[in-house]
């Protein structure tokens, strides 16, 4: 019976090894997801506490106990603690820590004066708290992945209610002192729903990662690389052949003699004017506005649900905010400025194509008429003015 069980041990490492070099290997190919090399270091752990218990199971005393207790405790503590890694993005190391040491101080004593069994039922309490700890932290996040994510909520519960069952019997045969590893039905059902959890755990956290990985590169084909803000394409993708009524509007932006900036300071200046511009245009967002970069120095803003006049209102604030920025290169302070056009749909609504002609209509009025000022697409000048017309500032 030793024998089979030792064997599970071994089928049970074998299986955790497999897992942890997959996981490695993953996480090396593009190191994005930290929570996978967190669960590399805690499988190494596990690992190397499943080969310390073994040596118990073939000859009890209290050094083997005790250094596969440590071993297993700080696996289980850095498995809870890439949970929550994965769910907030902290840094795990403190957490995993904080726990091991916990663990450490509510059994390492009782193994340590000879207390085995009462040790190894604090540490499958312990060790299904921690699973069911981590299920919880994943049903958390279930948004971001709902399959994957409820897949891994159920096998850390049924692997954390498999060691509870040991406990659970430890505590029934009432044995404080053990001359030998338990060997009973709970601990071999234990090993085998580790064995086929770890691997379902596996191949889900595997998923994950390639779901997360599609995702960033989306992200990452719709997003600015300098700014931030969404690209033209990204753009395009979500108000393309769009209807804006009245209510919707377009507003255009254009950083003033752009090209002099570059070819004064250089283009590595004339990137960080347009980092900043990019912030100013988002300190002034509204809900249910979107902002982009249409490429160059040029930028556009898409605000719903506006009342007449506040588009313009919004366009000169950024305007303004952008004008009082001092800018340093190279120890020289420079001032820019940008200038808008504004647009809006019609009642009956327009194609979102159109709207941002009118607009860019408009900006290039506004560049005509002078730089640093906001105008208004031609047809809005027969609507009767908002207070706001009268801020518009010339150059």
């Amino acid at each position: 019976m030793m024998l089979d069980y030792q064997s599970l041990l071994l089928a049970l490492g074998v299986s955790a090894g497999c897992l942890m070099v997959t996981l490695f290997g993953t996480w090396f190919s593009r190191r994005t997801d930290s929570f996978l090399l967190t669960l590399v270091i805690s499988l190494c752990l596990v690992v190397s506490g499943i080969v310390a218990y073994s040596s118990f199971t073939a000859q009890s005393g209290i050094a083997p106990a005790a250094i596969a207790y440590a071993l297993l405790m700080g696996g289980f503590s850095t498995i809870y603690a890439a949970s929550v890694q994965f769910r907030t993005g902290a840094a795990p190391r403190r957490l995993a820590a904080v726990l091991a040491f916990i663990c450490l101080a509510l059994g390492m004593p009782l193994i340590l004066v000879g207390l085995n069994g009462l040790g190894l039922i604090i540490m499958n309490v312990l060790t299904a708290i921690l699973l069911v700890g981590t299920g919880c932290q994943y049903w958390t996040a279930r948004e971001e992945a709902p399959g994957p994510l409820i897949g891994m909520v159920i096998l850390y519960c049924i692997s954390g209610l498999s060691f509870a069952l040991c406990a659970g019997v430890l505590i029934t045969d009432g044995r404080l002192v053990l001359n030998e590893a338990p060997s009973n039905w709970a601990e071999d059902l234990n090993i085998g729903i580790c064995i086929a959890g770890m691997t379902g755990i596996g191949a889900l956290s595997l998923a994950l990662h390639q779901g997360r990985m599609a995702a960033l590169h989306r992200r990452e084909a719709m997003t600015d690389a300098l700014t931030g803000l969404l690209n033209r394409r990204a753009l395009f993708d979500q108000y393309g052949g769009r209807k804006l009524n009245a209510s919707a509007a377009v507003i255009v932006f254009d950083i003033d003699r752009f090209k002099t900036i570059n070819d004064r300071f250089g283009h590595l200046a004339g990137d960080e004017v347009l980092k900043l511009f990019a912030e100013d245009m988002m300190a002034e967002m509204v809900p249910a506005a979107s902002a982009a970069r249409l490429g160059g120095e040029e930028f556009a803003m898409i605000v719903g649900e506006v009342m007449p006049g506040r588009a313009e209102r919004i366009a000169n604030a950024v305007r303004m905010r952008f004008a009082a920025r001092d800018i340093v290169i190279d120890g020289k302070r420079l001032r820019c400025t940008v200038s808008a056009g504004v647009s809006v749909g019609l009642p009956e609504g327009q194609p979102f194509e159109a709207v941002l002609n009118l607009a860019d209509g408009a900006l290039y009025e506004a560049k005509n008429a002078g730089r640093d000022r906001v105008e208004l697409a031609s047809y809005l000048r027969t609507i009767p003015a908002s207070p706001i017309s009268d801020n518009r500032t010339s150059a």
